[in-house]
């Protein structure tokens, strides 16, 4: 989603090239150490610090959160499914409203990195040719904002609280851009980073996996599926993995075309965003072709035009279709509930869309008994 400059609130949209400042690289996430919590009502955000991206602005961010210089704040500023900005001390004033944006800044020489603008980014907010122009104030990505790469300063990552930072950016505004409602700060402080939990499948053999199959429950009926691990081991841990973790839980069978496929399982059907602390494993796996055939109930993953790009969506044959032999990674089968996929490939259309939905409501990863 592109994003247009609004003087008024002092988001930084111009180019700094003209500018020397200084540059740091991607060697970020090894210093990345304490996470900053800001508390709304509407929810918590949870941000891990990357010192070595941003680290005089790091420190100041830091300061403040700790002297509770961003308690009663708002996030002044949203732009729906783009990004909100806040951070002005200005903000925690109801009577200052016509002020919101220009508070915070000029304290900081202004840092840029070449670290991505993607969703859950937070970086922070300068104003154009002012190298100076730094401060308190900082904006937070909900969906990838390609076009501000290389510009500003990415200084973290919302590791949870992204369906908060994604219902903020959603309030409304009046038509100058500024948010109608005030949703606070209520709280701010640091915290350690949680243990890294323990991925689910990792380092599973296949033999291990092969013990395990999934119920798909849907609005339509039931279906389980057993997987081959020993053809396709990335791709079932994959699976595995994502059906464990709740990613397909309310995501939709989108396509349905009759003798053919039934698809399913992309993420963006989801109601709800998968949370952003688990966006690094939100990433295509490598294909693993083998000599299997796709006959009725055979499972495979989609993928686009890169052998290596499947993703989320899984698609069930309905029939022998030689031509997806070899193009596409056979990871499983459906061994119950044939009956629910053909009930599927028969629900009414508008093209390949199903014209009602058809949800996954859930995916149950069990053993096998």
């Amino acid at each position: 989603m592109q994003i247009s400059e609004n003087s008024k609130f002092l988001f930084p949209l111009l180019l700094l090239s003209a500018l020397s400042f200084p540059v740091y690289s991607q060697d970020f996430r090894e210093t990345a150490e304490k996470q900053v919590v800001l508390e709304t009502s509407l929810g918590l955000i949870a941000i891990e610090l990357y010192p070595g991206a941003a680290p005089v602005f790091v420190e100041g961010f830091r300061e403040a959160v700790r002297a509770g210089l961003y308690t009663g704040t708002i996030f002044h500023r949203p732009i729906a499914m783009a990004l909100i900005q806040g951070g002005d001390p200005v903000s925690a004033d109801p009577e200052r409203r016509s002020e919101y944006g220009t508070g915070g800044l000029m304290q900081f020489r202004v840092e840029v990195n070449d670290i991505p603008h993607k969703r859950g980014s937070v970086a922070i907010v300068s104003i154009p040719n002012e190298p100076e122009s730094a401060g308190s104030q900082f904006f937070i990505c909900v969906t990838d904002q390609p076009q501000l790469d290389g510009s500003f300063a990415v200084f973290g990552q919302v590791v949870e609280g992204i369906a908060v930072v994604e219902q903020l950016s959603k309030l409304p505004v009046d038509p100058d851009g500024g948010v109608i409602d005030r949703v606070e700060i209520t709280k701010t402080y640091e915290r350690d980073p949680p243990p890294l939990e323990k991925l689910p499948f990792e380092g599973s053999t296949p033999a291990e996996m092969s013990g395990f199959e999934a119920l798909v429950i849907t609005n339509l009926g039931d279906l389980v599926i057993r997987f081959f691990p020993q053809d396709a081991p990335e791709n079932v841990r994959h699976f595995l993995r994502f059906a464990q973790l709740g990613f397909y839980d309310g995501t939709l069978f989108h396509r349905v075309v009759a003798g053919f496929v039934i698809q399913g399982g992309a993420l963006f059907t989801r109601n709800e965003p998968v949370d952003g602390k688990y966006s690094d494993l939100i990433v295509p796996v490598k294909g693993e072709f083998s000599d299997r055939k796709h006959v009725g109930g055979t499972v495979s993953l989609a993928r686009g035009d890169d052998p290596d790009s499947g993703l989320d969506s899984f698609f069930i044959v309905l029939d022998t279709h030689e031509s997806l032999d070899g193009n596409f990674t056979i990871f499983g089968e459906v061994v119950k509930g044939l009956d629910t996929v053909d009930g599927i490939s028969q629900a009414p259309v508008l093209g390949e869309k199903p014209i009602s939905d058809i949800r996954i409501e859930r995916i149950i990863v069990r053993g096998i008994e």
